[in-house]
């Protein structure tokens, strides 16, 4: 029987700190500290990781992996290619696929694709009510007690609008530890809207989306959870209103979540001016009152976590007119360079919470074992390697994406994966795909 694949990764800055040596040998961190001795870590590949910081695999609770069915936008393959480019090690798939994951069936084909496919864990998400059209539960324990034991559902791209449906989501998945995962946005409120409701909407004409039609139900929905005694997580959270409601919820002390996706913690309705259907995303991009408020709730722990909500879509969905184009934005690529460039360079937050809310909170709202944990000796080695001092161009003819629609081209964002590990086996090298 052959020797475990020893790699070492020599003046690596975990989670920021001093410089530190890291052995990993097979799928395990065996040994931290400085100066390891050769022999030690004789055999072993060396990476020179002067000046990078070393983080724990980053995980996504809001990704969009398009199969089955619309393989033309992504594929679980090259998703979680774009994944690990981007240095996660975890995914959570979102359950609009076609057919639906609304079933033990489709969750497994999901589950089963993300274990062919090597680049990173992927998570099937189950949608909480059948076809995700609002009106009957699926099989959320079915989808649970299959083998891609489903934790987290959501109706994402829709909203579980109907307060009794919700409820009784709610109510089951507290059998086992479940979350609902909601898509706020308050249908009635939201027909024909094309942007965030304010002063771009009205001089360029377009249909309004306003900021209470989420409030409205992230309001029902966390005294929802505190009634019941459930856990519900806020999908794509974006507005300064929003962010004041879940503050009040967990000041008493309610099981309630929330994420921020990188686009809404940097850009703004004012790019629609431009009438780019790039910027085109649901919720909408809104203010830069908004975006500042979304900042601080990330900082202050408010919003627990990042998530991408990368969203693929084939370019004759996006290269038309306003009105007719698709919403959604890929992210999973320039994800970290965007919190960075908004959140740690702007002295909000650290390096160590940014694997917190990278990592950590995330995998721990998703109930995901093996992802999230420190960086320390016994651990998986599910890594994520920054050069932090890197600046480039944002240029999506490179990416592992199937898709292009980013709306940071020609951007210049800092920060570089340059390498990622997925229980000690490279997956990322010198920001290649390995």
């Amino acid at each position: 029987m052959s020797e475990p694949k020893k790699t070492l990764l020599r003046g690596a800055r975990i989670l920021g700190g001093e410089p530190q040596d890291v052995l990993i040998t097979g799928e395990t961190i065996t040994a931290v500290g400085t100066d390891l001795t050769v022999s030690s870590a004789e055999g072993s590949d060396v990476i020179d990781a002067e000046g990078r910081i070393l983080l724990p695999g980053l995980v996504d609770l809001h990704t969009h992996l398009r199969e089955p069915g619309r393989e033309d936008s992504e594929t679980v393959l090259t998703g979680t290619r774009a994944a690990a480019v981007g240095g996660f090690t975890a995914v959570h798939a979102m359950a609009n696929t076609f057919p639906v994951a609304d079933t033990a069936g489709v969750v497994e084909q999901v589950w089963r694709l993300g274990r062919e496919s090597g680049y990173c864990d992927v998570q099937p998400v189950g949608a909480v009510t059948v076809g995700l059209e609002g009106k009957q539960l699926a099989e959320l324990g079915a989808m649970h007690d299959s083998a891609a034991g489903v934790r987290v559902f959501s109706d994402d791209g829709k909203c579980v609008d109907d307060a009794v449906i919700m409820r009784r989501a709610l109510e089951y998945v507290k059998a086992f530890d479940g979350v609902i995962a909601q898509h706020a946005q308050e249908p009635r409120l939201t027909e024909g809207a094309q942007m965030n409701e304010g002063i771009v909407s009205a001089e360029l004409g377009l249909g309004g989306w306003p900021a209470v039609a989420e409030e409205s139900v992230i309001s029902r929905d966390v005294l929802l959870a505190a009634h019941v005694g459930s856990r519900v997580h806020i999908c794509h959270l974006s507005t300064a209103g929003s962010v004041e409601i879940v503050r009040w919820a967990k000041s008493k002390g309610w099981n309630v979540t929330a994420e921020v996706t990188p686009h809404h913690l940097l850009l703004t309705d004012e790019l629609v001016r431009s009438y780019n259907p790039v910027y085109k995303v649901n919720p909408p991009l809104r203010t830069e009152a908004d975006v500042m408020a979304l900042r601080e709730a990330l900082a202050d722990g408010t919003i627990d976590c990042v998530a991408t909500d990368h969203a693929p879509h084939p370019h004759e969905d996006k290269d038309c007119e306003w009105g007719a184009a698709a919403m959604g934005m890929v992210g999973l690529e320039t994800a970290l360079a965007v919190v960075q460039h908004t959140m740690v360079e702007t002295g909000l937050i650290d390096w160590a919470q940014v694997a917190e809310r990278m990592s950590f909170r995330p995998a721990a709202i998703g109930r995901l074992e093996g992802h999230g944990r420190p960086v320390s000796v016994g651990e998986p080695a599910n890594l994520t390697l920054v050069d932090p001092a890197y600046r480039g161009v944002v240029d999506p003819a490179g990416f592992a994406s199937r898709s292009r629609n980013t709306p940071y081209e020609g951007r210049e964002l800092p920060g570089r994966v340059t390498h990622t590990f997925l229980r000690g086996r490279a997956t990322v090298v010198d920001g290649k795909l390995a």
